[in-house]
């Protein structure tokens, strides 16, 4: 199992998400992931970096990290434009990008209101991960963010990984039975256990948020590569 961190982006600046990248180099992460909101969740006075750009220059000043946003969120952007935006990031980082993909949810509803983007219901957000997805997967490791029985069913219709956000180990072993499944969510006091629960249920990445402990990642990760 791979293991990797999500940047520090509720920033005004980009300094802190580059030194964290640096961080995960020097403890030998796998990967960084930036995430796709205009605002933190909740908070539309705070400040939130955007994905694309900051990855590019992590994507030189780092050629050792995978990366991606965690998840693109279709409709913010155009289709088309949004495909072409993991084809740059992959022109600079080759064979080191995950287009990571989501429909978005009402959580997430305000900041498209905010910026006048017009509310889409669910199975149109579907239909356009799908058009992205299908664009991308013959290119690069594709992951389509869980949700609702639909948009899991789709992932795994396309053969593309499925994320899960912050679920028990428990509904990871019953998801990676299915197919390829990536976790993503916040530490636990008992990491080195969660991180082993994550690896025997199947998960092939780890991401914690950018609270977790990346000395003790990268420790569990030297070990992991030792039982290999």
């Amino acid at each position: 199992m791979k293991v990797g961190v999500l940047l520090p982006t509720f920033r005004p600046g980009a300094n802190d998400a580059l030194a964290a990248a640096d961080e995960a180099v020097r403890h030998g992460l796998d990967g960084v992931f930036a995430y796709d909101h205009l605002w933190p969740m909740g908070h539309p006075q705070r400040p939130s970096l955007a994905p694309f750009p900051l990855l590019a220059v992590i994507a030189r000043r780092n050629p050792e990290l995978t990366m991606g946003p965690l998840v693109a969120r279709v409709g913010l952007v155009g289709t088309s434009q949004l495909v072409e935006e993991f084809h740059t990031l992959a022109a600079l980082a080759p064979g080191r990008v995950i287009a990571t993909l989501g429909t978005g949810d009402k959580l997430s509803e305000a900041e498209n209101l905010a910026y006048g983007l017009a509310p889409r219901s669910a199975g149109e957000r579907r239909l356009l991960v799908e058009e992205a997805a299908r664009s991308l997967r013959d290119d690069m490791s594709v992951w389509i963010g869980a949700g609702a029985p639909a948009t899991n069913e789709l992932a795994r219709s396309l053969s593309v990984t499925l994320n899960i956000w912050d679920r028990p180990v428990t509904d990871v072993a019953l998801v990676a039975r299915e197919g390829d499944t990536s976790w993503a969510g916040n530490a636990r006091d008992d990491l080195e256990t969660h991180l082993d629960g994550l690896a025997a249920a199947g998960a092939s990445w780890a991401v914690f948020a950018p609270t977790v402990d990346v000395a003790r990642l990268g420790r569990w990760r030297r070990t992991h590569l030792e039982t290999l």
